[in-house]
């Protein structure tokens, strides 16, 4: 099996323009955004600030559970997993 990434609009032009794309390892979450830079150059920069933490904006979780209740950005993907990139959204 593999690990399902939904990837959110935003991303999506600097994934070839696709709405979800799979890694074929078990990775925790930093590992799997370190995986999805490899493969396609420049979404770390728009997940995680310079020192590489996850932006206070970006919303990340596996299989419906939120990251920041969990582990956060050392939390375990399963294979079989579905992650769930999501940039917070403000207005009114």
């Amino acid at each position: 099996m593999a690990i399902r990434i939904l990837i959110p609009t935003p991303l999506q032009k600097l994934i070839g323009n696709q709405p979800e794309v799979e890694i074929s390892r078990e990775v925790n979450v930093i590992g799997l955004i370190d995986e999805l830079n490899t493969q396609y150059p420049g979404v770390k920069e728009r997940i995680c600030d310079e020192n590489g933490t996850l932006r206070k904006f970006i919303n990340i979780y596996v299989n419906g559970e939120d990251i920041r209740f969990l582990e956060g950005d050392k939390t375990d993907i399963p294979d079989g997993a579905e992650v769930s990139i999501v940039p917070a959204i403000a207005g009114g």
